[in-house]
């Protein structure tokens, strides 16, 4: 809803100069429609597609330009200094952009003015500082790293180019780390598994980290997810309770030191001095962007686990219904249906309506398809794990549900996906679409074999499962789904394309995030491309004859993930998560320069794609 107003307001601004070529192997096509017709492509696709490659470049379609917007170190609050590589501090980093953006989200504020939301999700050291030492980090390599994680609210204006640009020491700026203090909300907040000696009443919290996708609320905050927190906990075989000690192992925690060695640091981390600390991670969380000195919340209604965002969907009565993705081999998808309805304008209301509600896990069914033929379809039922603040789960209380929700879900048989990530509703059908990257393990020795909506063994390209509820009732327990994508190399037997002449695609592989544009097509950004080409962000049309016809609209940096993109009339933003993290690479040996180019150092950062003279994108 937010978007679509922002929609209405833009205009097209002029634009610079060109990156790329179009065209190349396994039929990238030429922006026609159909294969081989003069049909004509779908609205918001009428690009010749960028080919696969490999360049240390942000790699646009012709007539397309695109620039930074803000990159790691970047001051952002009054007083914070300008990045100096060799020099970082944990007091100027706690006033600049931080590392590894991945969601991006944009709250209007007015004409060409926003609040953009940016991830922190994690660091990697080896790539901040020169000579690392990753047994042995010093104190401040610690504390820079707790500054450098969680998110920043900037704001942003349209410049003279029609590109965004950042307004350092704007009175909404703010950064949220490691160590910045939290409220707990909902069932488990409060009880014994949240309880530590520095907090004895369970219900604050100091920091987030690991958050990768998130989604932007009717109301206009930001959920944000926490993935994968696991390797910030050091020293989990001190824990030996067989209970307690099983579900920490349900969650991968590392049982000797950890990868950060936080610990040395701050008990928190160190499971052999605080083993409650672990469970107050792995929750969806809540920030509003336009009230700068609020406290952000940990929603424990929705669940703990390895969280990759939520995104919203509002029910006929009101009911705020959030989708939501376990990203991990094997693990679960997810919705949430709160107890209260959405009151338009009552923000202050709205913003509550995630702390009570239900839980469900969902199961698929369908007969298994013969490798690309494109019968991958079915059934499924959300299972309920919890009704509002009553657990559903024979043998768990309401806090072991919610707290230890991957338990749960293992208790009544959820199907086990391929690493469910981002997972939104699309704003006019209602349909979800969900992006599974990829499971390598599936059909392992000792793992699940395929299914029917996980129908490959060894799966290393991932697939696009379109979910529709019965009845168009999100609230609802039944869906129908099926397959939009089976990703891959296209003249691979086991891949499909929606049923698209899969000679006329751009190849894609391993989807992570998803996006729509006010067309309705559907945007996906990839992380792992398989296919030995940079990752990449890509549109395809949902309906009529062009469905299924991927088109790839950009390429990022050797090394780099594509994330969080954002994709408006007039312009896209992409994040560049960790540019030149490539085998054997470093801070001291670098494989990338992007993107400042000559000797200097990778910086992950937020990017602008416009289009020359301002034209939509896409048109």
């Amino acid at each position: 809803m937010i978007k679509t107003g922002a929609l209405l307001t833009l205009v097209g601004v002029g634009g610079g100069a060109l990156a790329a070529c179009g065209g190349g192997p396994s039929g990238t096509g030429n922006g026609t429609g159909g294969p081989g017709t003069s049909t004509p492509p779908a609205p918001g696709t009428a690009f010749t597609p960028v080919a696969p490659n490999t360049q240390d470049a942000v790699v646009v379609p012709e007539g397309y330009t695109n620039s930074v917007v803000i990159r790691w170190g970047d001051p952002i609050l009054p007083g914070a200094p300008a990045f100096d590589f060799a020099k970082q501090t944990p007091d100027a980093q706690a006033g600049q952009f931080g590392f590894n953006n991945d969601y991006c989200a944009l709250v209007p504020l007015g004409p060409d003015r926003w609040a953009m939301w940016s991830n922190h999700e994690y660091v990697t050291p080896e790539f901040m500082f020169t000579g690392y030492n990753k047994d042995n980090p010093t104190e401040d390599q610690v504390r820079i790293s707790w500054n450098a994680v969680g998110g920043s609210v900037v704001a942003v204006r349209r410049g003279a180019s029609g590109a965004l640009e950042a307004v350092p020491g704007d009175p909404l700026n703010r950064r949220i780390t490691a160590l910045t203090p939290f409220r707990l909300t909902g069932p488990a907040a409060g009880s014994a598994p949240m309880r530590t000696a520095a907090d004895p009443e369970g219900r604050t919290v100091l920091g987030m980290h690991s958050n990768c996708s998130g989604g932007l609320t009717p109301w206009g905050t930001i959920l944000s997810g926490e993935e994968n927190f696991h390797g910030l906990f050091g020293n989990a075989s001190a824990v030996t309770e067989p209970t307690a000690a099983a579900r920490i192992k349900r969650y991968g925690i590392t049982t000797g030191a950890s990868l950060t060695k936080w610990e040395r640091f701050d008990a928190r981390w160190d499971l052999a001095r605080e083993a409650n600390e672990v469970n107050r991670y792995g929750y969806i969380v809540e920030i509003d962007p336009q009230e700068p000195t609020s406290t952000p919340v940990k929603h424990t209604s929705l669940g703990r686990l390895k969280h990759e965002g939520a995104n919203i969907r509002l029910a006929a009565d009101g009911r705020a219904v959030a989708y939501m993705g376990d990203d991990e081999r094997f693990e679960y998808l997810y919705k949430f249906v709160s107890r209260d309805a959405h009151r338009p304008g009552d923000r202050a209301h709205n913003k509550t309506l995630l702390e009570n509600g239900s839980l469900y896990v969902a199961t698929f069914t369908g007969p298994a398809p013969a490798p690309g033929s494109g019968q991958h379809a079915g059934g499924g039922t959300w299972i309920q794990l919890t009704e509002n603040g009553v657990s559903k789960v024979p043998g768990m209380s309401i806090e072991e549900v919610l707290v230890f929700t991957r338990q749960a879900a293992d208790k009544v048989g959820a199907t086990k996906m391929d690493r469910p990530e981002d997972v939104q509703p699309h704003p006019r059908s209602g349909k979800v679409y969900v992006a599974l990257t990829n499971n390598t393990d599936r059909g392992a020795a000792g793992k699940a074999g395929p299914d029917a909506a996980n129908p490959r063994p060894a799966n290393k390209h991932g697939q696009i499962l379109e979910l529709t509820e019965r009845g168009d009732d999100p609230t609802g327990t039944a869906f129908d789904w099926s397959l939009l994508l089976v990703c891959g190399d296209p003249a691979a037997p086991d891949t499909y394309y929606g049923g698209f002449d899969k000679t006329q695609v751009s190849p894609i592989s391993c989807p992570d995030n998803v996006d729509f544009d006010s067309h309705g097509n559907l945007w996906i950004s990839t992380d792992g491309n398989a296919l030995k080409s940079n990752d990449g962000l890509f549109v395809v049309p949902l309906e009529g004859p062009e469905r299924g016809h991927v088109k790839q609209f950009l390429t990022v940096p050797i090394g780099a993930e594509t994330c969080g993109p954002v994709v408006m009339d007039s312009f896209v933003l992409v994040s560049v998560q960790h540019p030149g993290e490539t085998d054997d690479a470093s801070a001291d040996k670098p494989s990338s320069h992007w993107p400042d180019g000559g000797t200097s150092q990778p910086r992950p950062a937020v990017v602008c794609v416009t289009r020359d003279g301002g034209a939509p994108i896409g048109a």
